[in-house]
C-alpha cells in the first residue's frame, strides 16, 4: 500500500468541497425530505457542497424522486446515477466515491435515521487539520437517540468489539452510517464488499494505512426506525459482518 502523509490544514480562506454520497434503495417515502435536510444543513465558512445520489435499482418510485431534485433544489450541485442492477450499499458507495470531487467525503443514508445538522461537528476535526477520518457514534452522544431494539444494540457493540480486536482501534460504533474521509484516504483504498459489509471493510482498511491515520469519533443523534417503518438490516447481515471482519483481518 502506498504511504502518504495526511493532515495538512486547508490553506486559509481556500474553499473546501464536501461530497455527500447517498446510496439509495427503495426510499421514495423519505428521500426528498432527507435531501432537503442535507441542503439546509449548516456548513463551516468557506465550504461548498455537492450531493452524489446513487440509485441502487429501486423499484418503488425512488428514481422519479431523485430525478426531481434539480428542479426542487435549484442551484445545488447534484450528481445522479441510476444503476441498472441492484448490487447493495457497498457497490453503490463505490460508484458514488468515484464521482465525488470534494476534498471531504461523507456517507449519508437515504432514510431519516441520521441528522445532517451534525455535519459541522463531523467535518470540523478534518477541516482543522487534526483528523483524516471521522466516525460518528450513536453511543457517546448527548444528542437524541431513539430507543429501539436491545438485540440490535448488543449486535452493534459485539461487531464493534470484534472489529476493534483486529484493527487495534477503540471505536464505540463501527457500524454507524456517518463516516467522513479526506478524499485522498478513499483514493488509497480498494473496496470490494457490495452490501452492508462496507462498514467493517472500510474500517479495517483505514486502520491498515501507514503512516497510521488520525481517526476521530464524534457523537451524533440517531432517529432509528422500526421494521414497520422500513428498516432493512437483519440478523443475517450481522452474521455477514462477522465474516467480513474476519476476512479483512487477514487480507486486503
Amino acid at each position: 500500500m502506498v504511504e502518504q502523509t495526511f493532515g495538512e490544514p486547508a490553506a486559509a480562506g481556500k474553499p473546501t468541497k464536501l461530497s455527500v454520497v447517498i446510496p439509495v434503495y427503495n426510499e421514495a417515502a423519505t428521500f426528498q425530505e432527507l435531501v432537503r435536510r442535507v441542503v439546509v444543513a449548516p456548513l463551516l465558512p468557506g465550504i461548498v457542497r455537492e450531493i452524489v445520489c446513487v440509485n441502487d435499482c429501486s423499484t418503488d418510485g425512488t428514481a422519479v424522486k431523485i430525478d426531481e431534485l434539480p428542479t426542487l433544489f435549484p442551484g445545488e450541485d447534484f450528481k445522479i446515477v441510476h444503476k441498472p442492477v441492484n448490487q447493495g450499499k457497498g457497490a453503490a458507495l463505490r460508484d458514488g466515491f468515484k464521482l465525488a470531487t470534494g476534498d471531504l467525503v461523507i456517507v449519508q443514508d437515504a432514510d431519516l435515521e441520521y441528522d445532517p445538522a451534525d455535519y459541522v461537528k463531523l467535518i470540523l476535526p478534518i477541516v482543522e487539520g487534526k483528523a483524516d477520518v471521522v466516525f460518528g457514534s450513536r453511543f457517546v452522544s448527548g444528542a437524541p437517540h431513539r430507543v429501539l431494539y436491545f438485540w440490535h444494540m448488543l449486535a452493534n457493540r459485539f461487531l464493534t468489539f470484534l472489529s476493534n480486536t483486529f484493527t487495534n482501534l477503540n471505536l464505540t460504533d463501527m457500524e454507524v452510517c456517518y463516516k467522513v474521509f479526506r478524499k485522498q484516504v478513499l483514493d488509497q483504498i480498494t473496496l470490494k464488499c457490495d452490501r452492508f459489509g462496507f462498514e467493517p471493510e472500510v474500517t479495517a482498511k483505514v486502520a491498515k494505512i501507514r503512516p497510521r491515520l488520525r481517526i476521530f469519533e464524534v457523537g451524533v443523534a440517531y432517529y432509528g426506525r422500526s421494521y414497520d417503518e422500513g428498516k432493512k438490516i437483519t440478523w443475517k447481515d450481522a452474521v455477514k459482518a462477522v465474516l467480513t471482519i474476519l476476512r479483512f483481518a487477514v487480507s486486503d
